[in-house]
């Protein structure tokens, strides 16, 4: 009997000998090859310190060997060293872990502007695969001059003794070409300014418009540019002769910035500038952001540009990024009146010109634009951070 119960442990110690060997027993379990992914993260922007954006890069499952990972941030609408410190390096996972961390710190900033998005790439995994291998860091920026932000003061859409004319709400997807058309080229009309104008810096989403001035280098026909923006307007597609016409935007207002509102006599092609004359509903010069200015221009008798103007500052120190405010011309055969949020601040008549003649007695196209730099606003310094917008909420005109 004992010799029975001795073989027996022989052939038990035996098997268990092969079977925990590395040779003809059973195999090793195989490793889990976990799939690697990394979350989005939405954080509103600090004005006066600096954020931290804090990504998980998660496991599909817990590792059996250490993972490693690559990460590196990368330029969206938001740039390395302006709106975030670039960040690299490699995250291991130890075996039983499934969650590691990567944090960007965000720069402070009060920019009026959309939002921005940086990305975190990952490359390179070890023992593992790649599912989301990109990540956003989407930047709320704080008093932003967002479209889709409608604060502000609003006008009526009829009013009594008018009717309506003509209006563009921008509630389709694209500008629309049957009531706009683009000046293409670099700088003003004899302005200096430093933009190429395109037709591409206009775009419509939610409802707004939005022509947006970058800082992007471009050659049209030889002359290189530092910046882009939009020029658009109704020549040849609409015009309108007295009434009533309310513009709804939000303004850029950083240094170097040139946001206009106006219009031009349909003759300008024959009668040249400024004879056909030229009203200017708003514009602002982006190092004074509280103020606006109105004027009219037409052609002396002795030849030289006339010009009549007056400006209107927001009260309560606010600036014309932060709400949005409604532009309005209210305009006969011999008046001309100019409102902020129905508050007249500019008016003139046909008396008040002593020399020349009265040019504003003709239909007139409507202007938008944001130039970038020239002769009045002067250059963008290091305060002025792109890309830069104007908001269009709608465009309405009454007679």
């Amino acid at each position: 009997m004992k010799n029975l119960i001795a073989i027996a442990g022989a052939l038990l110690a035996l098997s268990c000998s092969k079977s925990s060997s590395n040779g003809g027993g059973q195999p090793k379990t195989p490793a889990v090859v976990p799939a690697i992914s990394i979350n989005n993260v939405t954080q509103v922007r600090d004005t006066a310190v600096a954020s931290t954006y804090t990504f998980a890069v998660s496991l599909s499952q817990q590792t059996t060997d250490t993972v490693t990972v690559s990460y590196a941030t990368a330029d969206s609408s938001a740039f390395a060293n302006t709106d975030y410190t670039p960040s690299s390096g490699t995250l291991t996972f130890l075996p039983g872990n499934s969650v590691g961390v990567v944090k960007v710190t965000v720069k402070p900033s009060n920019l009026r502007a959309a939002n921005s998005i940086f990305l975190i790439k990952l490359t390179n995994p070890v023992n593992s695969t790649l599912s989301t291998p990109e990540g956003n860091g989407i930047i709320e920026n704080q008093g932003n001059n967002l479209g889709s932000d409608t604060t502000g003061y609003q006008t009526p859409s009829s009013y009594v003794g008018y009717k309506p004319l003509w209006s563009d709400e921008f509630n389709e997807s694209t500008v629309n070409t049957n009531y706009w058309q683009y000046d293409l080229g670099n700088g003003g009309w004899g302005n200096q300014e430093l933009e190429c104008y395109t037709d591409s810096n206009a775009t419509i989403a939610g409802g707004y418009l939005q022509i947006q001035a970058k800082q992007q280098n471009v050659v049209y026909n030889g002359v290189n540019s530092s910046y882009t923006s939009t020029r658009m307007n109704t020549a040849g597609k609409f015009s309108f002769e007295y009434g009533r016409i309310d513009i709804r935007a939000k303004l850029p207002v950083a240094p170097g910035m040139w946001p206009a509102l106006w219009f031009l006599g349909n003759d300008f092609g024959t009668a040249g500038w400024p004879g056909c004359g030229e009203t200017d509903l708003m514009e602002l010069v982006g190092s004074n952001p509280h103020l606006v200015t109105g004027s009219i221009h037409w052609l002396e008798g002795n030849g030289q540009e006339g010009t009549l103007n007056n400006t209107y500052t927001l009260p309560g120190g606010a600036d014309y990024s932060q709400k949005f405010h409604v532009f309005s011309l209210v305009w006969t055969k011999t008046q001309i009146t100019m409102y902020v949020d129905d508050i007249p601040y500019m008016s003139q008549s046909s008396t008040s010109i002593s020399s020349g003649t009265w040019p504003f007695n003709q239909p007139q196209f409507l202007i938008m634009n944001v130039a970038v730099g020239g002769n009045w606003p002067g250059s963008p310094t290091a305060q002025t951070v792109f890309p830069q917008s104007m908001y269009v909420d709608y465009v309405r005109v009454f007679q």
